[in-house]
């Protein structure tokens, strides 16, 4: 079997590029597939995430990040020149590869690929919701003028959407979104780890993981952390990530005069050791493409508490098994939950435990036996 993901670069560290990584090692090491990944920006740069050496990385050297400090006219003229030279030059990679598979990572090349016709089966595969993926509360400028924009380009990528041979959601959630297309299906994100060591729950310590944006909610968890602390001031919450909004949430901090108890730390490494030093996981996201941070905290033996936020943690968390789900940006009942947790060891072990044995669905080799039964059923249709 021969794939070939589209992808503008690989040096960030995005879930979408760290789910790449994980299918396509595995993919690569375990079942043999020959695997190329074509990027068209930051030929420089190195995968952030390790990548096999059996994987095939190809750089069209496009660089559409040279765009955006330009004037919005220039911008134009510049994107669409790209564009053709992107569309140009993947089909000649395209065609001189060869592969059964052309996958989609629904950027750039999304808008032409289904013109190429280079004899693979083409597949769109989608990791953000369908009404997140163009986020303008994400924004400062939400004119009439982008929003009208934003309307006729997502018409457009429907109409491109249709003629895939098939569209990967994350969720069914999601999936019952879609309703203009046919060819949707769903296949869940990997879990990057499932370490031996596991937590005990007997830590007072409640963990949040993510980037300090609107769209993780962590100004909603404080507001919670507030009510928290009063009733249990010996409880910390450590929230690990980066991002624009970190001076915003410092303030808030202050404000709540929580500084010992609410820390915000920094992303690292080693994550996992993170988790299993917590008891509590929390997901106050506003909306999330599936939420592996909960897959992540479960593997770990950590219980979730997690809004029921569009779209994932629904497809994720059997309520009052596993994990407990709060209704969207209530933060007195996420406050209520996690109090519960809190105040109820037994229970939040037992979760725990079950956290982990249901976690066990999205490990690796589950999700690549979907991904190979797709590609099978295509190959049929071949």
């Amino acid at each position: 079997m021969k794939i070939a993901y589209c992808i503008p670069s690989l040096y960030i560290p995005g879930g979408m590029e760290r789910v790449l990584t994980i299918k396509a090692n595995y993919f690569a090491d375990i079942l043999g597939y020959e695997i190329y990944i074509i990027l068209t920006d930051e030929k420089e740069k190195e995968p952030y995430y390790k990548l096999s050496s059996k994987i095939n990385i190809i750089n069209l050297d496009i660089n559409f990040n040279q765009l955006w400090d330009k004037p919005l006219h220039k911008k134009t003229i510049l994107y669409f020149q790209k564009q053709n030279i992107y569309k140009k030059k993947l089909t000649e990679c395209l065609n001189q590869i060869k592969p059964d598979f052309t996958v989609s990572m629904l950027r750039r090349e999304i808008n032409f690929i289904n013109s190429i016709h280079d004899g693979s089966i083409k597949i769109g595969e989608m990791h953000v919701s369908k009404a997140n993926f163009r986020d303008l509360k994400e924004e400062q400028d939400t004119s009439l003028v982008k929003k009208i924009i934003a309307y006729f380009w997502m018409k457009q990528l429907t109409n491109e959407l249709k003629k895939l041979s098939k569209f990967v959601v994350l969720s069914h959630e999601d999936e019952d979104k879609w309703t203009e297309l046919k060819n949707v299906c769903v296949i869940h994100d990997p879990l990057s780890f499932f370490p031996d060591k596991v937590s005990d729950c007997n830590n007072r310590q409640v963990i949040a993981v993510g980037r300090y944006v609107h769209q993780k909610g962590f100004d909603i968890l404080i507001n919670s952390w507030s009510l928290i602390n009063k009733k249990h001031p010996e409880w910390i919450l450590r929230i690990y990530g980066e991002g624009r909004m970190k001076p915003e949430l410092e303030e808030l901090i202050r404000s709540f005069n929580l500084s010992d108890s609410c820390i915000l730390e920094p992303t690292v490494s080693n994550i996992s050791e993170k988790y299993s030093e917590s008891s509590i996981f929390v997901l106050s996201s506003r909306f999330e493409g599936f939420g592996m941070v909960i897959t992540e905290a479960m593997a770990c033996g950590v219980p979730a508490v997690s809004f029921a936020c569009p779209c994932g943690p629904k497809d994720i968390i059997s309520e009052g098994i596993d994990g407990l789900l709060v209704e969207c940006e209530n933060g007195v009942e996420l406050a209520d939950k996690i109090c519960y947790l809190i105040e109820n060891i037994e229970t939040r072990k037992e979760m725990g435990k079950q956290a982990r044995i249901n976690v066990e669905r999205f490990k690796m080799e589950n999700i690549a036996n979907q991904w190979k039964e797709l590609f099978e059923s295509l190959c049929k249709y071949k």
